[in-house]
């Protein structure tokens, strides 16, 4: 069987279509581009906002007007949430909840099986589509997929460590969609980590839903700065609602560990953290800030912030920009608020009107730009190490991150590329910097 996959959102959901995809290839099956021909789709879905249930949407039709004899299995958070509207969508088969994409395969295999077994006539019914969603009292339990070889990257690769949230913001749906927190094995993610640098992996980045949850991370970080190999380790993410400085400060030591953190900030105005229930105000946030800085004046950080929130004034994301420029961020990701239905936000009155939106997350993008470009410009002169990871399409260019996080060109040196190399930074380039090997 040849079976293609589309994954949208998160450094999770592509952790777990990877384990997915390992699944079917261990099966015997063949896995094909998702634009190519395909006997099965598998489409692991967002829902953080409206945009990502619309594309999940799009890319359904897309494929089932491809190949319209195909299986098509929707998946993830949008089918956790949405059950009923995603099981309406003319064409899909089987849908499965977040805690049952590790047995999708044999959702396929018996689907598959049972509708080849079925006469002609019947094949070309409408069906209702096959349904393996649990409540949400029933993800109360780590689902294992078991321990993934390899990542398409072949450089760095994403383990996830911790699935679930129990913040409970007052914006975010993706609790409701991931259910309570639950934490991985240590043992498992361990052996997952000796496996992976065995294999050549450079880069390994600790994914979860909320990665500052789970169970002892310092503990996990310090058995991953004691395995052998040359690695780097990397956080995807660590949430202020859950972390404060003195946390974080305990991260300082680990040496393994890349000097770059996700910090959410979400909005830089304390009125706004509080309508978001966001746990923090933003004396606190920049005590974080402080203390990696304090470290090392080029620790990385870069962040998620919201334009638009209901109730968000000139002031709001004028202290939003301020905060922007003041922290220097590596990388701002600027984000339109989108209202999700059953969130408390979605039922506040003072929404903002789009266009206002649309204004404010433009001045987003235009700080975060500038502070991007300055952070770069303070790397200048600077040794650091990259993972070259690409090269342009004339070959004279490679490409990779700084252990900090900024984007890093050389000149092409083809036994340089999937290494760490150390460098000395030289000048700005595009949309990083010029960098050669020391």
């Amino acid at each position: 069987m040849r079976v293609a996959f589309h994954t949208l959102g998160c450094k999770v959901n592509q952790y777990e279509t990877e384990a997915m995809r390992e699944q079917f290839t261990a099966a015997g099956h063949e896995v094909v581009g998702e634009e190519e021909a395909a006997d099965a789709y598998i489409i692991n879905t967002c829902t953080v906002t409206g945009l990502a249930d619309r594309k999940s949407r799009q890319y359904i039709r897309r494929m089932k007007k491809k190949s319209p004899g195909s299986i098509v299995a929707v998946t993830g958070c949008y089918v956790q949430i949405k059950p009923d509207e995603v099981a309406a969508i003319d064409g899909v088969d089987i849908i499965a909840g977040t805690n049952e994409k590790e047995n999708i395969l044999g959702y396929i295999e018996s689907y598959k099986k049972s509708h080849e077994e079925s006469d002609s006539d019947d094949n070309e019914k409408a069906r209702d589509a096959e349904r393996h969603v649990l409540a949400y009292e029933a993800l109360g339990e780590y689902m294992s997929s078991g321990i993934i070889t390899s990542m398409e990257s072949r450089t760095r690769a994403y383990i996830k460590i911790e699935d679930g949230c129990d913040r409970f913001c007052s914006y975010c749906v993706i609790p409701y969609a991931r259910g309570p927190v639950r934490s991985r094995p240590a043992d498992e993610i361990i052996a997952e980590a000796k496996n992976l640098v065995g294999r050549g992996f450079k880069e390994l980045i600790l994914t979860g839903i909320n990665t500052a949850l789970y169970e002892d991370l310092p503990g996990l970080l310090q058995r991953l700065d004691d395995l052998e190999g040359d690695f780097r380790v990397r956080l995807s993410s660590l949430e202020p609602t859950v972390v404060n400085a003195g946390y974080v400060k305990g991260l300082l030591g680990f040496r393994r560990l890349c000097h770059h953190l996700h910090l959410s900030l979400q909005s830089g105005s304390d009125n706004v953290l509080r309508a978001m229930r966001r746990r923090y105000d933003m004396d606190e946030y920049m005590e974080i800030v402080s203390v990696l800085r304090q470290a090392d004046p080029l620790y990385g950080l870069s962040t998620d912030i919201i334009a638009g929130f209901p109730g968000e004034t000139d002031e709001d994301i004028a202290a939003s920009v301020a905060c922007i420029e003041k922290t220097s961020f590596c990388k701002t990701h600027a984000f339109n608020y989108s209202q999700r239905p059953g969130t408390v936000a979605a039922a506040m009155t003072d929404q903002i009107a789009p266009p206002v939106r649309k204004e404010r997350v433009s001045m987003l993008i235009e700080a975060g730009e500038r502070a991007q470009t300055g952070f770069a410009q303070a790397n200048v002169g600077t040794e650091n190490t990259v993972l070259f990871e690409e090269r342009s399409a004339d070959g004279n260019i490679m490409a990779g991150y700084t252990d900090n996080y900024v984007r890093a060109y050389a000149e092409h040196d083809e036994k340089l590329l999937g290494q760490l190399v150390k460098v000395r930074i030289t000048g700005l380039y595009e949309d990083g910097v010029m960098c050669e090997p020391v």
